[in-house]
């Protein structure tokens, strides 16, 4: 409730959440986000949810039940590479269905690769991709694809604008792991202290330099963190080195993370 109310006072209205994150629908309906812009997503769809229309329709009534509000501002999907499968079509069409019946507002995915959007943008047109971005990966800037989205007049929201908190960490405290791309480490903290910057401070800046993007979505554990970052100045930089960008999946994609 302390976190929703330092949000509202600062005119934060849009929240971000899923289906599958939990009980944080149910939590978020307890402290009472009416009055809020809510965007949550659809699970991957088991082989035993049939009928697929019968079960979108649940999820998203669900989902409304468990927020306590009458409308999503949009219900994507966190797996769309579904849409491919024979039933795409199927949950595409329940989803367009229920925003025809006013119980959402939009309709789109969250990807993990621009790749993606190749093969379901002109099938499935959204109203809302969720993709991310950060000064490590910058691939929906290289692939076109930021431009075409917003040329199309649809809602760009980025996320792992840290890349899981990563890059706002130093380097010496980072897992095992990460030591394959020591250089680009390297480079990083070179132009951090270059630039007599904060790593929030770039990170932000980072994205902020883009007007195509319509949302940054942020996770925040506490009132502090949130209230840290809303204090944060961020500069207008324009130099931001190709040096500290990677399409190493192994890096950029935290599902491929091999952390013990």
């Amino acid at each position: 409730k302390k976190i929703i109310q330092i949000a509202t006072n600062e005119g934060i209205d849009t929240i971000d959440t899923a289906i599958s994150y939990g009980s944080s629908e149910k939590v978020l309906g307890y402290a009472g986000i009416d009055a809020w812009n809510v965007v949550s997503k659809l699970p991957p769809i088991a082989n035993d949810s049939q009928p697929i229309a019968e079960w979108v329709e649940s999820q998203v009534r669900n989902s409304l039940q468990r927020l306590k509000i009458e409308k999503l501002y949009a219900m994507l999907l966190h797996k769309p590479a579904q849409l491919r499968q024979c039933y795409g079509q199927i949950i595409w069409s329940t989803l367009q269905k229920l925003k025809d019946n006013d119980l959402i507002s939009n309709i789109g995915y969250s990807i993990y690769d621009p790749e993606e959007l190749d093969f379901l943008w002109d099938d499935f047109r959204p109203d809302i991709v969720q993709v991310p971005l950060n000064l490590v990966d910058r691939r929906i800037l290289h692939s076109g694809w930021l431009d075409k989205l917003h040329n199309a007049s649809c809602e760009i929201h980025v996320r792992s604008v840290f890349l899981q908190g990563l890059l706002l960490n130093k380097p010496f405290m980072f897992p095992q792991y990460f030591n394959t791309w020591s250089s680009l480490w390297n480079e990083y903290t070179n132009w951090l202290n270059s630039k007599d910057l904060e790593p929030l401070q770039a990170c932000l800046s980072f994205v902020l330099n883009f007007p195509q993007i319509s949302k940054i979505i942020i996770g925040v554990d506490s009132p502090q963190d949130l209230e840290k970052i809303l204090k944060c100045e961020t500069s207008q930089i324009i130099d931001f080195p190709e040096e500290i960008s990677s399409t190493d999946k192994n890096l950029i994609n935290p599902s491929e993370w091999r952390i013990l």
